[in-house]
C-alpha cells in the first residue's frame, strides 16, 4: 500500500469497541480484513467470542437508563457534531472504505456524504419526538401519550455500504435515546470502527455504542438476540439470514426491523426519453458495482425500444474503466470477494447457455483481485436464474414487454418488493405504475431513490420497517399511554 493508505488504515481502532474504548478479544483471536482489489490483508481486527458479545451487551444495558434521560437537544447536538466531523474527514473515510470494500473513491466520497446526512437529519428529529393530549369521548378522562426509547438495540450491518448502513441505524437510535451493540460485516469492519471513534469525539457518552467484530456471527449474535435484556433487533442483509434472525427474535418478542434482499425491476415504457432512461439505468445498475439491494436487477423494456435501449446501455457499460478504486479515472471496482465474483460468473454463464445474447462484457477481468466486466445481456430467457435471484454485480439483463399490464405483471413476479424504477413521459402512466408496482419504494424517471429524508424499506421478502425520514425514528420508540381522571 502507498504511505497514505497505510496511514489511514493504521489510524483506525482495531479492538472491540466496548465502553468507549478498544479491547482485544478475550481469546486474543483476530480477523483479517482483505483488499478486494488485490486479495492482500489490509489489517487485523479483534475477533469477538460469545463472551465478548455478552460483555458488550452488559455495558449497553447498564448505560440505557442514564442515556434515555439525556436531554433531546444534547442527543441532537452530538449527532450534529458527528456530521461535521464526518464531513471534515470525508477524504480519509472515503479512502478507508475504498481499501476495504473496493468501490471507486468518487463513490466512497458520495457514500460518506450520504452517511453523514443521516446524522444531520436525525439531529433535527431528536427534538421533535412528541406525544399528544386529548379528552376521552365521554369527557371523564384525559388521554396522554408519550414516546420512550425502545431500549438496548442490536444492529447488524452489511459490507456494501459500511458507513451509510451504520449511520442509518445509529442516527435514529441516538436521537431516540437507545443504547446499541453493532456488529459490522466481517469484510468491512474498519469503517465502523472509524465511525465509533468519531462519535466518541463528538461527545457520545461511553457505553452508549458498542462495536463487536467477529467471524463467528451466529455463535456471538444468537445468544444476544435471545437475551431478555435486548429490546430491538435491526438487520440489513440477505433474506435468508433475515428470516433466521426473525425466528430467533421471536423468543423475546423483540421489536424488529429487517431491510433484506431485492430484485428491482427497471421499466422503460414506449414513450420514455431513452437518453434519460440510460442515464438512470447506469445509476440504478452500477452504483456500488451493482452490489446494492436497490440495484436494478431486471430491465423490462417495451419491445419497440428494447434494441436501441440495449445498444445504448451496452455502449455506456462497455466504456467503463475497471480497476483498483484508488486509481484515478477508475469507475468500476472489484466485487467484495471471490465467492461473490464466482456467483456472478455462474449466473451469467447459465443465462447465456439458455440463449441470452452478450452485448458487452460477460467475464472476470484481470488475474488479481475480484473484478468482473460490466455486462449487458439481451434476449434473456424468462426462466433464467439471474431474473429470479439478486445478481449483486455489474450485470444488466434486458427483457421485453408489449403492454403496460404485462410490464407490471413481470415486475411484480418476484418474492421481493424493495424498489422499482420506471421511465415514462406520461403522467397517468407514472401514477398507475406508482400505485400498481408491489414495492416499498418507486423511482419515477430517476435511478436513485435513497434519501435520508425519505422512508427506506420494502415489502414481501424484502423485509419490514422503515429507515430514514420522519418514520425512521419511530422504529426506536415505544408509545406509552397515560389515562388521567381529573379530581
Amino acid at each position: 500500500m502507498a504511505s497514505r493508505e497505510t496511514a489511514v488504515v493504521a489510524d483506525v481502532p482495531k479492538g472491540l469497541w466496548v465502553g468507549g474504548g478498544t479491547i482485544p478479544a478475550t481469546d486474543k483471536a483476530v480477523l483479517p480484513v482483505h483488499d478486494p482489489s488485490t486479495g492482500e490483508v489490509l489489517a487485523e481486527v479483534a475477533d469477538a467470542s460469545p463472551a465478548d458479545g455478552v460483555a458488550a451487551l452488559d455495558v449497553a444495558v447498564a448505560t440505557q437508563e442514564s442515556w434515555a434521560g439525556t436531554a433531546p437537544r444534547e442527543r441532537g447536538e452530538i449527532l450534529r457534531r458527528a456530521f461535521e466531523l464526518m464531513t471534515a474527514r470525508a477524504d480519509e473515510l472515503a479512502l478507508l472504505m475504498t481499501l476495504e470494500m473496493g468501490k471507486p473513491l468518487v463513490e466512497s466520497r458520495g457514500e460518506v456524504t450520504y452517511a453523514a446526512e443521516f446524522f444531520r437529519w436525525f439531529s433535527e428529529e431528536a427534538v421533535r419526538i412528541s406525544g399528544r393530549w386529548s379528552t376521552s369521548p365521554d369527557g371523564a378522562t384525559r388521554l396522554m401519550t408519550m414516546k420512550r426509547p425502545v431500549g438496548p438495540t442490536l444492529m447488524i450491518t452489511p459490507w456494501n455500504f459500511p458507513l451509510a448502513m451504520g449511520t442509518r441505524k445509529i442516527g435514529p437510535a441516538v436521537a431516540a435515546g437507545c443504547t446499541m451493540v453493532v456488529k459490522p460485516a466481517a469484510q468491512t469492519p474498519l469503517s465502523m470502527y472509524a465511525l465509533a471513534a468519531i462519535l466518541r469525539e463528538a461527545g457520545l457518552p461511553d457505553g452508549v455504542l458498542g462495536v463487536i467484530t467477529t467471524s463467528r456471527s451466529g455463535a456471538v449474535m444468537e445468544p444476544l438476540i435471545r437475551d431478555p435484556r435486548v429490546r430491538k433487533l435491526t438487520f440489513t442483509g440477505s433474506t435468508a439470514i433475515g428470516r433466521r434472525l426473525v425466528e430467533q427474535s421471536a423468543q423475546q418478542l423483540l421489536r424488529v426491523s429487517m431491510e433484506l434482499g431485492g430484485n428491482a425491476p427497471f421499466l422503460v415504457m414506449a414513450d420514455a426519453d431513452l437518453d434519460a432512461a440510460v442515464d438512470g439505468a447506469m445509476l440504478a445498475k452500477m452504483r456500488n458495482m451493482g452490489e446494492a439491494c436497490t440495484a436494478a436487477n431486471r430491465f423490462i423494456v417495451h419491445e419497440s425500444v428494447a434494441v436501441e435501449f440495449g445498444r445504448r446501455l451496452a455502449e455506456r457499460m462497455g466504456a467503463l474503466r475497471v480497476g483498483r478504486g484508488t486509481e484515478d479515472g477508475v469507475q468500476v471496482g472489484p466485487l467484495v470477494d471471490e465467492t461473490s465474483r464466482d456467483k456472478v460468473s455462474e449466473l451469467v454463464a447459465s443465462a447465456v447457455g439458455g440463449g441470452a445474447t452478450v452485448l458487452t462484457g460477460a467475464g472476470p477481468v484481470g488475474d488479481r483481485g475480484w473484478f468482473y466486466a460490466p455486462t449487458v445481456l439481451a434476449d434473456v430467457p424468462a426462466d433464467a436464474e439471474l431474473l429470479r435471484e439478486e445478481i449483486f454485480g455489474p450485470v444488466a439483463p434486458v427483457t421485453t414487454f408489449t403492454t403496460p399490464d404485462e410490464a407490471i405483471a413481470k415486475a411484480n413476479d418476484t418474492e421481493y418488493g424493495l424498489v422499482a424504477y420506471a421511465y415514462t413521459r406520461d403522467l397517468d402512466t407514472a401514477l398507475a405504475l406508482s400505485e400498481r408496482l408491489d414495492t416499498g419504494m418507486v423511482g419515477i424517471n430517476q435511478g436513485v431513490v435513497s434519501n435520508p429524508a425519505a422512508p427506506f424499506g420494502g415489502v414481501k421478502h424484502s423485509g419490514f420497517g422503515r429507515e430514514g425520514g420522519t418514520e425512521g425514528i419511530e422504529e426506536y420508540l415505544e408509545t406509552r399511554y397515560v389515562g388521567i381522571r381529573p379530581a
